[in-house]
């Protein structure tokens, strides 16, 4: 099933890098690969979109104020529905 997606990934990624200063390491990769996706749809190489905005939430935990806990929001909502 598709879904509804207001912004494109890479679109919330570019966001995340303009404020997210010092990103976490355990981040960087997903949020590299976020840069190429549109879509929680789609596959970046053998994972999901999905699958890679899930372990990039795991890896923000240090990443904090309110477009952190926006962003957040936004990015579980698209990977719960």
């Amino acid at each position: 099933m598709k879904t509804k997606q207001l912004r494109p990934l890479r679109a919330i990624a570019q966001e995340v890098k303009w404020n997210w200063k010092n990103v976490y390491f355990g981040a960087v990769p997903y949020l590299d690969a976020m840069m190429s996706l549109n879509s929680i749809d789609e596959m970046y190489g053998m994972d999901s979109a999905r699958s890679i905005v899930l372990y990039f939430l795991a890896n923000t935990s240090t990443w904090r104020g309110d477009i952190a806990r926006r962003i957040k929001k936004e990015l579980n909502e698209l990977a719960k529905s």
